[in-house]
């Protein structure tokens, strides 16, 4: 049975990520890609799907942390006879697929038990497994069609399906155990000084980390979300991650099971915008070659989303041999959603490259024509009916967050001409950004409730509609947008926290239930901050703080009646609207104390 999915952390190599338990055990991992088919699948399913265990055998009290601004998990364990420290990382920089799990005696003698069931293919591939036969010691090689890993470390026998050993770990004595994957028709790769792998990794996320801009009174979350959206980043080819995980529940025991290992482009051109906020140009640079590369070609082609080396072909499709976590199923790969028209995704590109620009990103400068390229299909498509930016699977609708995201595409088409001198129709640009803002404010605003509305013809509220000042259609403390936020606290507030809408007759195509949608509670505390109600955002700021786990870590939703996180995690859009959040309240400390 896996664990809360608040008891795990992550660790990230920034070519793929592992899912490390309170308990030790290493229940989800995929190489060497974030999405590519998992190796060890126990959190969709249980241990028979693939874990690697290491935990004293006795079981003890666990703290854990990350050392300094790095993915570089430290867990110390305190037992009867004994302290260990395990340091879990994945190395950066050693162009490998690599886990490595050390331990170190902290006082006393602690014995250790190591529990490793591998299986390729979301849990489909049995390996066959051998022993390691050469000088570098003892280990084990599994292999299964392209997959292998080699595990070293103290000598494992084979039982119950799984390979397993139990050592003794001494005061000031240590023990590695390092997991490389490979493929499976090279040669066994040969091991590598943990000392150096260790050191490399932690200076280059301290590296990274310590150029972080920000002084507020959130700042040690601000850093970490910042390490997690990069944690998300695949260096290789500049994609941008939603999460590291698929199918876990937003409803648990529900269907509401998604894969988010792909690129949205909505996603990411937030976290560029965050980071670029936080003076990171060179991601700007990368994300802009990835955009360039994914969008390519006739922008009716255009994805809302994209592998990470901007894949088209993203088909869904359901796992039965997983269990789904705690039984929530089905287990998905791929995501339907691929096949969508929303609206709202070229003005998010828009954005995007226009605060690029602003920020001096180089690249940005050289992909007007592609831009102009998308604003031909926005003006031949800006009246069509859309999914919206939470993908319903029900009938396309007008969705006002979708249609304030079609004035942007307009409104910066014409800021990059009067700003930064490009050539287009900036006549046209503006009647159009003038006619989609005269459209919304006659169906997409009800009088009768002071308020704007989920989508034209209905009385329905929706979260998004809070992204509206975010984008510079209206200012925050535009009456028109305090009666938005006055009704959204009316009708969308659960426990304090705030719902992306209400399921229970919403037309999303699927059962009724999820839990408040974590980035639209920080969307909230934005909206207070730049309206000036610096007590209400402090507040729900300072309640959504207690939200994230012991390291810091936010998934997609948190379940107001358990108490617990819920759906994907760690969540890009989390720990990008948390970053947003508290960029919004220092900037209202900062011009209250002028």
């Amino acid at each position: 049975m896996p664990l809360p999915i608040e008891d795990y952390a992550l660790l990230s190599d920034c070519q793929s990520a592992a899912l490390v338990g309170r308990d030790g055990s290493i229940d989800w991992l995929c190489f060497p890609r974030y999405d590519s088919p998992s190796m060890f699948a126990a959190l969709l399913g249980d241990k028979g799907d693939g874990r690697w265990y290491l935990a004293p055998l006795e079981g003890g009290e666990a703290t854990r942390r990350y050392d300094g601004g790095s993915f570089v998990l430290v867990t110390r364990w305190v037992t009867s006879t004994g302290e260990v420290e395990v340091t879990d990382f994945m190395p950066h920089g050693n162009r490998r697929a690599d886990v490595v799990r050390r331990v170190r005696g902290i006082s006393g003698t602690v014995r250790m038990h190591e529990s490793v069931r591998i299986r390729f293919g979301y849990g489909t591939a049995t390996p066959w497994v051998r022993q390691l036969h050469d000088r570098t010691g003892p280990g084990i090689v599994a292999v299964a069609g392209p997959d292998a890993v080699v595990v070293r470390g103290p000598r494992l026998k084979a039982s119950d399906h799984s390979h397993q050993a139990d050592f003794d770990v001494h005061e000031g004595e240590t023990v590695d155990l390092v997991l490389t994957w490979y493929p499976s028709y090279r040669d066994v790769p040969p091991p590598e000084d943990v000392d150096d792998l260790l050191a490399e990794t932690k200076r280059w996320w301290d590296d990274w980390s310590g150029r972080i801009e920000h002084e507020g009174p959130y700042r040690d979350a601000v850093v970490r979300s910042l390490c997690v959206l990069r944690a998300l980043t695949h260096e290789d080819t500049g994609g941008i991650a939603a999460a590291a995980t698929t199918s876990l529940p937003e409803q648990f025991g529900g269907q509401r099971n998604w894969d988010y290992r792909y690129v949205w482009l909505r996603d990411a051109a937030l976290t560029l915008s965050v980071l670029l906020n936080h003076g990171y140009v060179s991601v700007g640079e990368e994300w802009w070659g990835w955009l360039m590369r994914a969008i390519a070609g006739d922008p009716a082609d255009v994805q809302i989303m994209y592998g990470l080396a901007g894949e088209r072909d993203l088909p869904e499709r359901t796992l039965p041999n997983l269990a789904g976590y705690q039984g929530a199923s089905p287990v998905r790969i791929g995501n339907g959603a691929v096949d969508q028209y929303q609206a709202d995704v070229i003005g998010e590109v828009m954005v995007a490259l226009h605060e690029a620009r602003e920020k001096g990103v180089r690249n940005a400068q050289h992909s007007w024509p592609s831009q102009r390229a998308l604003m031909r299909f926005t003006e031949q498509n800006w009246r069509r009916t859309d999914s919206g930016i939470w993908e319903m699977r029900g009938r396309e609708r007008h969705f006002t967050h979708s249609r304030v995201m079609v004035w942007a595409a307009f409104d910066r088409a014409v800021k990059a001409v009067e700003q930064f001198g490009f050539d287009g129709p900036v006549d046209r640009w503006r009647q159009l950004r003038d006619e989609v803002a005269a459209e919304i404010e006659e169906h997409g605003f009800d009088r009768s409730l002071n308020s704007y509305v989920q989508s034209y013809g209905t009385k329905r509220l929706d979260a998004s509609l809070l992204v509206l000042p975010q984008v510079g259609y209206l200012k925050a403390d535009d009456p028109r947008m305090l009666g938005t936020v006055e009704a959204i606290e009316r009708e969308l507030l659960e426990d304090g926290l705030v719902m992306r809408y209400r399921t229970e007759g919403g037309g999303d195509g699927l059962p009724p239930g999820e839990s408040p949608f974590l980035a639209c509670s920080f969307w909230l505390v934005e909206q207070y901050a730049a309206s000036g109600q610096r007590e209400k955002a402090t507040a729900l700021m300072d309640r959504l703080m207690t939200l994230a786990n012991d390291v810091g870590l936010l998934s997609e939703e948190y379940d107001v009646e358990q108490r617990r996180q819920a759906g994907n995690t760690p969540q890009a859009l989390s720990h990008l609207a948390l970053v947003r959040a508290a960029d919004a309240i220092e900037a209202g400390e900062a011009m209250r104390t002028r």
